[in-house]
């Protein structure tokens, strides 16, 4: 019983989602204010989702009905079932075991590809380019991302998340590897696809992306799986690179001090073309997490 309350309610479920829109309201409201305007009230993510919600949904002419309907929710369930693992609150992790690392990563890549996977499902153009954007920019973050976070998983010695939090708690990775925490938290507003990589939904050249044919209960359901996906991965580069996740506390202060590093990131700099993502992300991101992990080995590193 225990264990379907965690699930469902907290540090799962229900909790998971409502910590997701509140994230989603403090970014939203730190841009604001750092563009000098007053930004959403508290309730707006909720309104937002309740009125999707209710709306009608249309399902285009043209397009598999089974996909169109089924990729929303394993959008959802893929970063629901990805929280399972990682330190929620600073908690202990609902589920783990050796190796929940790399699932946890592929199911928050789940998200990305249900998305590219939706717009490629319409024969509407702005939806095409959007899918096409989504699935470029996946495999010129994704890579990065990875590495980023297998950094402190070599330091520790484990590729099971708890064990990485706990190892981390004496460990500040941030400063021991300042370029892994660097592309970590890049990498995390590529997969979220937020400003400067915001092109696969650009509004103002192609309408909502790969969204752009999802109404009602479909569109609600991705926009959900972003919301959890932010509080997850912000777990994530809290509990590998700023000392661990012990309790709530914690918990709140180091994903706030991330959030408010992602929000300057969005309000300073434009969109990137996708090109420009292409070209410069995959390539140097990752060769600079590479570079530093052989700095670390030669002098020692990864034994310290």
């Amino acid at each position: 019983m225990s264990e379907i309350l965690a699930i469902l309610v907290f540090p799962g479920g229900l909790f998971l989602l409502a910590g997701g829109m509140m994230y989603e309201w403090a970014d939203r409201k730190l841009i604001a204010r750092l563009q000098n305007r007053v930004g959403p009230r508290w309730f707006q993510p909720l309104a937002d989702v309740v009125k999707l919600l209710v709306k009608e949904e249309v399902i285009p002419s043209g397009v598999s009905t089974f996909l169109f309907v089924v990729l929303p929710i394993v959008a959802l369930a893929g970063a629901l079932t990805s929280a399972l693992y990682v330190p929620l609150a600073g908690l202990a992790p609902t589920f783990s075991f050796s190796g929940d690392l790399i699932v946890a990563l592929y199911l928050l890549s789940l998200l990305t590809l249900c998305t590219g996977l939706a717009g490629s499902n319409t024969t509407d153009s702005f939806s095409l380019v959007g899918a096409t954007r989504t699935l470029t920019q996946l495999f010129s973050y994704e890579a990065p991302f990875l590495v980023a976070l297998l950094g402190p998983a070599i330091a520790a010695g484990s590729w099971q998340i708890s064990e990485v939090n706990a190892y981390a708690q004496s460990h500040w990775m941030a400063f021991l590897q300042p370029v892994g925490f660097v592309v970590a938290l890049i990498g995390l507003l590529g997969k979220l696809e937020l400003p400067p990589f915001d092109s696969p939904e650009a509004e103002t050249e192609i309408v909502a992306g790969a969204m752009t044919e999802y109404s009602g209960r479909g569109l609600a359901l991705f926009y959900l799986g972003r919301k959890v996906e932010l509080m997850v991965g912000l777990t994530l580069v809290a509990s590998f690179y700023l000392g661990g996740l012990n309790n709530p506390l914690e918990f709140v202060l180091k994903t706030l001090v991330l959030l408010l590093g992602m929000s300057v990131l969005q309000s300073l700099m434009a969109r990137l073309r996708i090109d420009q993502v292409v070209g410069l992300w995959w390539r140097y991101g990752a060769l600079l997490v590479l570079g530093q992990w052989l700095v670390l080995m030669l002098i020692g590193g990864f034994t310290s």
